[in-house]
């Protein structure tokens, strides 16, 4: 309700509607004794006005200086809510048993911790919440385990399959935030026609097939946007070819790792060391975190969950290094394991700044529990290279 549509208070608590007079529309009539000397004809005009006038009936006291009259006149003619709709005032509280005083306003039930319809008394605490659903996320997290390991140890060309399509999800996620957030309008045809082709021919014709396969998807990025407008032709060209190195380039080394004669291995020795320096930071620093890693990128990561993923990670990659891997010695898992901590986590603090400008905590809500795709790929699409390198070093290429 804007200015124009209420006027001063009235005096002498005069307040009703009027056919005719000074102030049509407005709702009230000032009385004749305080209109000055333009109100001074006489007797016959004060009769006319009083009779186009009502009193008002008498209401509870609402507001102004209980010892004012004047007060008490605005308190009954005035609303109890705000002057103007765009004003917001405090919830109330709930009506308090008699002989006791009302509850002060405050906020609503949502933010006291109080269950909605309790009238917010704040009586209700707030419980602590991880922010997922553990159940969901530990049966979502088998399922994956399952699918991964029928894919590598049955078939593997399967897993080929497996892959291509988590890069595929991975991309549209990606995407559909860039252009919902940044409006930044990358082609999503290409680049997962071109993802695909760089898993498999990776391989196939190993790391010269993928280098050509991703040389080839960037130039149709580049071509395919030509059909569009020129208006922002290189910001989403430039998304475009940073797309395809993050999410299918990368995930192209896990399809190197695969091709080895000990690949299904070698991939399972990459999955345990990521999936356990996750599992070691997140134990580590729920128990004993209390220094911040990168407040400003990710304020829930700590120093001693760095120091609980390397731990937990050299450990594990110890053991599959001699138990797993063939030609593999113990402390070359040591140092395979420090290198896929160290990765993991950088991997995650990318993402996590990706999110962050982007405005979003999760970039999908496919896995329940979990997030979207992109949320399970982030540790594991930097350390693809990492382990393949060290890997080919260490045991070589196959």
């Amino acid at each position: 309700m804007n200015d124009s549509s209420w006027g001063a208070p009235p005096r002498a608590g005069l307040w009703g509607p009027t056919d005719q007079g000074t102030s049509p529309g407005y709702g009230w009539e000032v009385p004749p004794s305080s209109a000055g000397p333009a109100s001074s004809a006489g007797p016959a005009h004060e009769v006319a006005e009083a009779a186009q006038t009502r009193p008002m009936p008498t209401v509870p006291h609402a507001g102004g200086d209980p010892g004012d009259a004047a007060g008490r006149d605005r308190g009954a003619a005035r609303p109890g809510g705000p002057l103007f709709r765009d004003e917001h005032e405090p919830r109330p509280g709930p009506r308090p048993p008699a002989g006791q005083p009302p509850t002060p306003p405050g906020p609503g039930p949502e933010a006291t911790g109080g269950a909605p319809g309790n009238g917010g008394s704040g009586q209700g605490t707030k419980k602590k919440s991880a922010g997922r659903d553990l159940r969901a996320a530990i049966g979502v997290g088998v399922g994956l385990g399952v699918i991964i390991g029928v894919s590598l140890f049955i078939y593997k060309p399967v897993f080929i399959g497996v892959i291509a399509v988590a890069v595929v999800v991975g991309l549209w996620e990606l995407t559909s935030r860039l252009a919902e957030r940044k409006d930044i309008r990358v082609p999503l045809v290409p680049l997962a026609v071109g993802g695909v082709a760089m898993v498999v021919a990776g391989y196939v014709r190993g790391a010269q097939g993928a280098w050509v396969a991703v040389s080839l998807t960037a130039l149709a990025v580049l071509v395919w946007r030509m059909t569009e407008p020129p208006d922002n032709y290189l910001r989403d060209v430039t998304a475009g070819v940073f797309a395809a190195f993050y999410v299918p380039f990368l995930a192209t080394f896990v399809a190197l790792i695969l091709a080895a004669p000990d690949g299904a291995q070698r991939v399972l020795t990459f999955l345990l060391l990521t999936v356990v320096s996750d599992t070691g930071a997140y134990a580590v620093g729920w128990r004993f975190g209390k220094h911040p890693l990168a407040p400003r990128i990710s304020p829930g990561k700590t120093r001693e969950g760095l120091m609980g993923a390397v731990a937990f990670a050299m450990v594990a990659g110890a053991l599959c290094m001699q138990y797993l891997i063939e030609g593999g010695v113990w402390w070359q898992g040591l140092l395979l394991g420090l290198a896929v901590a160290v990765s993991a986590t950088l991997g995650d603090l990318g993402e996590s700044m990706i999110k962050r400008d982007l405005g979003i905590k999760d970039m999908g809500k496919l896995l329940p529990g979990h997030g979207g795709i992109m949320d399970r790929l982030d540790s594991l699409l930097p350390t693809a290279p990492v382990a393949w390198l060290l890997l080919v070093i260490f045991v070589g290429g196959g």
